[in-house]
């Protein structure tokens, strides 16, 4: 028996254990309980509780005293009696078993009818002995089981009907479409009494891709009703209104199977085909859950009592008990004391037993064949598979890992003691003065100095670190006349910093009374070091400014100069009159040479004074560069031609003015 403590409410599984085959001999039975531990000790609640292949519904008479479970492979249908704790009886049929509802508490009727269109659904009304059954279609078919005969059936505005429930006190049929609709009938009336759309209340607008289906339909008391789509949600109406009072979604986006309600702790069962979800019909909020190891297709809930059973795709029915949902049924009441004492004892959660590896381990340990066998279970994004299997598989294909495990931990101890010495960072080649700046931001307490120390570890500035082409030029202009500014900064931070270093000894040296005499004294000689040092840091650093931008202007000339006197050691050029270049040109021109320069535009007469070649740059280190757009050669050749025959044409300008 496994017991699992979801939200801290245990719940006892009695159908894990090992089952044996039936084609097993009763000698070979006992012989395996006798050796195997397991065996012995797993908990068989019905004998034979189990079906051929599937089990597809699940249902519990009346009176408590049997269990009807339909399944396949063969579709056959199986009834349990609890007094006796095994199969009553058991009958095979032709196909499936799509529902079932049972008319009576005992096993005696049976009879068998046609109806026109797929079933999905069907209910008995007790009052009237009217069975409705709905499908593929938009019929409520009614066959009176007291005459025998098919009645006039009910016309819904519905394609199909999925599910349907009849209210055991106002005795109200409730339909779902497949619209995503619910629709009351009174069959006393034969009429349709209200439409409620369900649909409306699940769009979304970020999820909406088709119209949600109902999928499942239960009243409580006479005036709930839960309704389940297809999407996974749970709406609860009062059916007085049209908008649900609660909605809750299983956020797993598959068609909720069946609903049902705890009447003493106001509770709600939803289920679909991965999970039951037990919550608060108030608030909404879980109270627990049961996850599946075989998809759900069914859920029966014991009358009265904290037992569930589910119908699901495997060949044993399982069934799962709560105690605080409620006691045991009467024909087991031993699980109450059982639990009890297991509550005593230290158990073994579930899954203490297995280990959990994703897809990329069971490479590693060579079992990706094992998948779709019963050695691995799905589970998320990876696998369950037992504990004693994967240490196996791994001491088989890592042998040395524990060896490499204790150098591993040698080499961490080591870097530990090493972590105390003095180490050399290594700079890249590339800026280097610019990398030291940045790590010594990063053991700055301010945020954004921090924040720039991301430079170094940011992909997107590797070139600056590493590219040739983006080395800082310490002789540009630019550089030399900001870097007095940058090099004044780090100086008066460190002035300020010894300040207040040497402000903190004299405070833990001197008495207090001496320091309040003074504190007067002091605040005014600081103010006065203060200016005198801010100011002569400003002067400092106007002196190094000026110094530079001195320096770089003397370079210039030298340049100047040495340009010139290249032309002077030329021979040629001694014996000819040397003229001084003027500073601004002076052009006297008059007449039409003027007017024409004048109509140009600013960049033609740039070009024909000849100074297109100077470079503009400004202090942050930009380059300017002008060009023209060549004109097109076939609208100067056309305007050139023009020119050439003008003369040649004789002028029209006369003919309107000779008289005849």
């Amino acid at each position: 028996m496994q017991v699992s403590a979801p939200n801290n409410i245990k719940i006892y599984n009695l159908s894990a254990g090992k089952s044996l085959p039936e084609w097993l001999s009763e000698r070979k039975r006992r012989t395996l309980s006798k050796k195997n531990v397991d065996i012995r000790r797993r908990i068989e609640l019905i004998q034979d509780f189990s079906m051929p292949g599937v089990s597809t519904s699940i249902k519990v008479s009346k009176d408590g005293q049997h269990i009807l479970v339909t399944g396949i492979y063969k579709p056959c249908v199986k009834c349990y009696d609890v007094q006796q704790l095994s199969l009553k009886f058991e009958r095979c049929l032709d196909s499936e078993v799509v529902t079932f509802e049972i008319l009576s508490d005992d096993y005696s009727k049976y009879y068998r009818l046609r109806v026109p269109r797929f079933g999905r659904d069907m209910k008995y009304h007790y009052p009237s002995c009217d069975t409705f059954i709905v499908g593929d279609g938009n019929q409520i078919y009614r066959i009176n089981l007291e005459r025998g005969q098919f009645l006039q059936p009910f016309e819904t505005k519905a394609t199909s009907i999925n599910k349907c429930d009849i209210n055991p006190l106002h005795h109200l049929l409730a339909v779902g479409t497949q619209e995503g609709k619910i629709e009351a009938w009174d069959p006393r009336m034969k009429n349709r009494v209200g439409v409620l759309d369900c649909a409306l209340h699940c769009i979304t607008q970020d999820k909406f891709e088709a119209v949600p289906s109902v999928t499942a339909v239960r009243f409580q008391g006479g005036l709930n009703l839960g309704v389940g789509t297809s999407t996974g949600q749970i709406m609860l109406y009062d059916i007085r209104s049209n908008k649900p009072f609660l909605m809750k979604d299983h956020m797993y986006g598959l068609p909720i199977r069946n609903i049902e309600f705890h009447e003493r702790m106001n509770l709600v069962y939803s289920m679909d085909s991965s999970i039951v979800k037990i919550w608060e019909k108030n608030s909404g909020k879980i109270y627990t859950s049961i996850e599946a190891q075989h998809d759900f297709n069914d859920l029966c809930v014991v009358p009265n009592t904290g037992m569930l059973m589910m119908a699901n795709e495997a060949t044993k029915m399982q069934v799962y008990y709560i105690p605080s949902l409620g006691p045991a049924p009467y024909w087991c009441s031993f699980l109450d004391n059982l639990t009890e004492e297991l509550e005593e004892q230290n158990y073994d959660i579930i899954y203490d037993d297995y280990k959990f590896v994703t897809e990329k381990e069971l490479d590693e340990l060579g079992l990706l064949h094992l998948k779709g066998t019963n050695l691995l279970r799905a589970y998320m994004h990876g696998y369950f598979m037992d504990a004693r299997l994967y240490r196996k598989a791994r001491d088989v294909m890592k042998p040395f890992e524990f060896e490499e495990y204790k150098k591993r931990r040698i080499r961490e101890k080591m870097k530990e003691e090493c972590a105390n010495r003095v180490q050399v960072q290594k700079l890249p080649s590339v800026n280097p003065e610019l990398a030291l700046k940045l790590i010594e931001n990063a053991s700055n307490k301010n945020r954004k100095k921090q924040e720039s120390s991301n430079l170094l570890r940011d992909e997107r500035f590797k070139a600056l670190f590493n590219n040739p082409d983006f080395q800082v030029d310490k002789h540009s202009e630019e550089f030399i006349l900001l870097n007095p500014v940058i090099s004044q900064l780090d100086k008066s931070k460190a002035k300020e910093l010894k300040k207040r270093q040497l402000a903190r000894e004299k405070e833990e040296t001197q008495d207090k009374p001496e320091e309040d005499e003074a504190q007067g004294r002091s605040s005014d000689e600081s103010f006065i070091h203060d200016s005198s040092d801010s100011s002569d840091d400003e002067k400092l650093w106007a002196k190094e400014v000026r110094r530079n931008y001195r320096l770089i202007r003397k370079n210039e000339r030298e340049k100047e100069q040495e340009n010139s006197g290249e032309e002077d050691n030329n021979p040629a050029a001694e014996n000819e009159p040397r003229l001084k270049k003027a500073k601004n040109v002076v052009k006297f021109e008059e007449g039409k040479p003027m007017e024409r320069r004048n109509k140009l535009s600013f960049a033609e007469r740039l070009k024909n004074e000849g100074t297109q070649d100077i470079k503009m740059s400004d202090s942050h280190g930009c380059r300017e560069m002008t060009f023209s757009v060549g004109k097109r050669k076939r609208p100067v050749e056309t305007k050139h031609l023009r020119k050439e025959f003008k003369h040649l044409l004789r002028p029209a300008g006369n003919i309107f003015k000779k008289k005849h």
